[in-house]
């Protein structure tokens, strides 16, 4: 008898002397006759809980590089050349223009504001400099119903779905007219009319709240998805990893989408995983997983659509992967010439910047020409300008307001508090900016 028949035997008795008679013993006496055999083909016809793997005896290492990398999908070519004529979107005209418009409103924005943290005029801002096409193309595939959970770049979306520059720009004052009531951080924007909820600092937080709505939109039946957006230094928190597991095993409707620019402020992705990128994690936890061109808007496009088809008519989550470059620096705290060069971002603005693609894209059919660059240029820093001449000259919200929207109906101790704050300001008003606020009550 071999050495692993022996084992085996060895094992089955142990079993039968601790086990209870009538889970040996029938009533015709078969388990006398269960011969070896028998008893390993059982074993092999089951699986161990959780996984549906075969069996093999020959030891086998998994190394990462055996299978080969998810491939990046795409429709253009840096130049706006549609490479598969059976990918095209086949956006009219307008479509186009809007998404144009809105990539380009979006950065003007951006460099305005930029500087106007420079000048000290706000106190903080984060630009979306190389990420444009990730945001518009997602956005457009979307039902305007949708619910977003974001992270801190993803403006165009809030733009895209008719967020306005007078909008933008009172959130970032913090002035009487932001719909946050100046609480929050510039670009942590929110909106009630847009599906849009409020930006948090925190990385990852939105991950498993977005998994979490999901499941009572799935619930409530009322044909709607969650979109989630992340950047890849979220996507190395512990709550990524929750948050997939429990939108998979409770067959979410949300979709997962990974902006991987390169870089977690200053760490780059070769220093955040070994694997291959955000995507090879999908398959992990049992979801569907795309990865994209990030700098191809007609390409996000394509993907949002179809990921949100599958999470909408099968109930589950879907991971996409938008591979594309932050070209700024991570925000007004940063300086990101300390960790990599010039050379390396010139490539991204000149080469492969997904405004340039789609303006290539366009001007090959005639949608656009270099006059209506200059004029489009001067009308939207015009209309960037406005809104910031607007935001700048409004009061700051009244400061009671810190003390509200807690409760339905303020506590005793926060009473106790807002008419401690109101004594101290008057005594001390001298060196507070009061005519800088909406009065408070006396």
């Amino acid at each position: 008898m071999s050495v692993a028949s022996r084992c085996l035997w060895r094992s089955i008795g142990t079993f039968a002397k601790h086990a209870r008679p009538s889970r040996l013993v029938s009533s015709n006496n078969n388990a006398r006759n269960f011969s070896v055999s028998s008893r390993v083909s059982a074993l092999d016809d089951h699986f161990f809980p959780g996984t549906k793997c075969r069996y093999t005896q020959k030891l086998e290492v998994l190394e990462p590089d055996q299978k080969d990398p998810i491939p990046v999908y795409r429709v253009m070519d840096n130049k706006g050349n549609v490479i598969d004529a059976d990918e095209d979107p086949q956006f009219d005209k307008e479509t186009c223009l809007k998404m144009y418009r809105c990539m380009t409103l979006l950065n003007t924005m951006d460099r305005i504001l930029y500087e106007s943290q420079r000048q000290g005029r706000i106190s903080f801002y984060m630009t979306n400099y190389g990420e444009e096409g990730t945001q518009i193309g997602s956005a457009a595939a979307l039902d305007p119903n949708d619910l977003i959970f974001a992270q801190y770049r993803e403006s165009g979306v809030l733009m895209w779905r008719g967020f306005t520059l007078d909008n933008f720009m009172d959130q970032c004052y913090g002035n009487v007219s932001d719909v946050g009531k100046g609480r929050q951080m510039p670009v942590h924007y929110g909106s009630t009319d847009f599906h849009f909820v409020t930006i948090s600092s925190p990385l990852a937080t939105q991950l498993p709240q977005a998994a979490g709505a999901a499941y009572a939109f799935k619930r409530a039946q009322n044909g709607q998805v969650v979109m989630c957006y992340f950047g890849d230094g979220a996507a190395s928190e512990g709550d990524f990893h929750g948050a997939l597991n429990f939108a998979a095993t409770l067959e979410c409707p949300v979709i997962f989408f990974c902006r991987n620019n390169g870089y977690a402020i200053s760490t780059p992705t070769h220093d955040q995983y070994r694997g291959d990128g955000i995507a090879s994690r999908g398959a992990g936890y049992g979801i569907a997983t795309i990865r994209v061109d990030g700098n191809d808007v007609m390409a996000v496009y394509n993907v949002t659509k179809v990921a949100r088809q599958i999470s909408l008519a099968q109930s589950r989550p879907v991971l996409v992967e938008a591979m594309t470059y932050r070209i700024g620096h991570h925000s007004t705290s940063d300086d990101s010439s300390a960790y990599r060069t010039d050379s390396e971002v010139s490539y991204w603005v000149k080469e492969d910047h997904p405004i340039g693609r789609l303006g290539f894209y366009m001007m090959n059919r005639g949608w656009w020409t270099e006059q209506d660059e200059k004029n489009w240029k001067n009308e939207s820093r015009k209309q960037v300008l406005e809104a910031f001449s607007r935001a700048e000259k409004k009061l700051k919200p009244n400061p009671e307001l810190m003390f509200t929207d807690v409760y339905d109906e303020m506590t005793p101790e926060l009473k106790k508090q807002l008419s401690s704050m109101k004594e101290h300001v008057q005594l001390y008003k001298e060196n507070y900016p009061l005519g800088n606020f909406e009065s408070m009550d006396k």
